[in-house]
């Protein structure tokens, strides 16, 4: 599942491509997503202007004339293309490769642009939504109104983090996975980011020191940072199908490494795997406390 590093990515990506381009056609060739399109609220669009892209947590928020938002979340599969007047198709991120042969059957809503230019959203799973709001009524959004702090946000801090754990039993794997504590973090970068602040995912928060607390405030953004970099700097390769410079999964540590060694030096310690809330989370069984 795209996280929130390469959602992050696919708005940069997106952002010079789209901007002050016109939405000229709105092809639905499948329109079952995880809520179903509603095909004449898409069609406002239509004739509207690309203002600006922006993201929070998870989600991309596109902006149009007449204060029109499209909502869209990847979820499990989705992904855009973009096809420019060339006809040359980029990805938006590198979490996918492209395949002309497989990719067709995918597409399901093709967004036809000014200057003879196409942007496709593809998803396998159909696990994504694409929605659209007013946007004066964004604060109220159900799927965005919850949401906690972004990691590197300056609300994200030690003061946040033990105000909001007070009085709650929970593990602290728990904890940074739910959207309304840190927005945007996934399985993947919360096993990362607890390997390197040296706490066991399944650490109950009220048994947390203040040193533990401060080394996940700052793994969090250090590696959430981290992650945006490296995937950042392939953007301008996209059009490969088959680059994947800087992959932060090239520097997993932990994540999917079950039975390897410790990566921190001086640590005898193997990587153990257990299973939280029905996600998987990896660890060191000697340095992670």
């Amino acid at each position: 599942m795209p996280e929130l590093p390469e959602v992050e990515v696919v708005k940069k990506s997106l952002i010079n491509k789209t901007k002050n381009l016109i939405v000229k056609a709105v092809e639905i060739k499948d329109g079952r997503l995880r809520y179903k399109i509603d095909r004449k609220k898409i069609k406002k669009i239509i004739g509207l202007k690309f203002k600006k892209i922006s993201r929070r947590s998870k989600y991309l928020l596109f902006f149009f004339d007449k204060d029109i938002v499209m909502l869209v979340h990847l979820g499990m599969t989705g992904k855009f293309f973009f096809v420019n007047s060339k006809k040359t198709k980029y990805k938006t991120s590198f979490y996918y490769d492209i395949n002309e042969n497989k990719d067709k059957k995918h597409d399901r809503i093709i967004f036809n642009l000014s200057k003879n230019q196409k942007l496709i959203y593809n998803d396998i799973r159909k696990f994504g939504f694409i929605k659209l709001i007013e946007r004066f009524n964004l604060d109220q959004n159900t799927h965005l109104k919850h949401l906690g702090p972004e990691p590197l946000s300056a609300k994200f801090n030690m003061g946040y983090f033990k105000n909001y754990i007070k009085g709650k039993e929970r593990t602290i794997k728990s904890l940074l996975m739910d959207q309304k504590f840190i927005s945007g973090l996934g399985n993947i970068y919360v096993n990362e980011i607890l390997f390197f602040s040296g706490v066991r995912p399944a650490k109950k928060i009220k048994k947390l020191k203040d040193f533990e607390m401060q080394k996940i405030v700052k793994f969090s953004k250090k590696i959430i940072f981290k992650a945006i970099i490296l995937g950042g700097s392939s953007i301008k390769d996209f059009s490969s199908s088959s680059g994947k410079k800087g992959l932060f999964q090239q520097y997993f540590s932990v994540y999917g490494k079950k039975g390897e060694n410790c990566t921190k030096v001086n640590c005898v310690g193997k990587i153990k795997k257990i299973v939280i809330a029905n996600r998987a989370s990896f660890f060191c069984d000697k340095c992670q406390k």
